[in-house]
């Protein structure tokens, strides 16, 4: 078993004459990493949850709710022993505000009868939405979405910095297996020729 002594931070930037030129480069390539790994999921995360946040609030300025009327009666019965969540598709029928005509399928009470009120939302084209979310509810969603993207976008840095020190851990074995092949032999108190 290898004794190892106490850990000494930032033993890669002191002066040392032992200081390899292979760990002044290994330093720069865990700070590089480390630096960029953070950087870039803090600014790709806030980017991504500004962005979601923004279009949020679009859809909450521009979907609007609008009255449409049952076409059909509902599928099922209206039991009152029914759960109140239960809720089955039907088609309902509305006027933009153009003035045209749409059609469209949405969630209601099982027995609804035909000509029931229903409040759906529509965007600008008189196109069938779900409700919009509101302002709370926006910034839990974005909050959630840059969170994950940072934590993804700072995963390549992250990655690539420890692919990049691995080769650079190999390369120095195998240059040590090199020097101690040609060395090695020279320690044990006789000469490469056996004397």
């Amino acid at each position: 078993m290898a004794f190892r002594g106490p850990k000494v931070w930032l033993w890669r930037w002191r002066r040392n004459p032992l200081r390899r030129r292979a760990d002044t480069v290994e330093a720069w390539v865990v700070l590089g990493a480390w630096l960029l790994t953070v950087l870039t999921g803090v600014f790709g995360g806030l980017a991504v949850s500004r962005a979601v946040e923004h279009q949020l609030a679009l859809e909450r300025v521009e979907w609007r709710p609008v009255v449409a009327r049952l076409t059909e009666q509902a599928p099922g019965t209206a039991d009152p022993g029914t759960a109140s969540g239960e809720r089955v598709w039907g088609k309902v029928a509305w006027s933009g505000t153009d003035g045209s005509s749409h059609t469209g399928q949405v969630r209601v009470d099982p027995g609804s009868t035909q000509g029931t009120p229903v409040t759906v939302w529509t965007d600008a084209e008189g196109r069938l939405m779900t409700q919009p979310a509101t302002e709370g509810q926006a910034q839990i969603r974005a909050a959630m979405i840059g969170t994950l993207v940072g934590i993804s976008s700072a995963a390549v840095p992250f990655v690539g910095g420890r692919v990049l020190r691995g080769r650079m851990e190999r390369r120095r074995l195998d240059q040590w297996n090199t020097d101690w092949a040609h060395f090695g032999p020279l320690w044990g108190g006789r000469r490469a020729d056996g004397r």
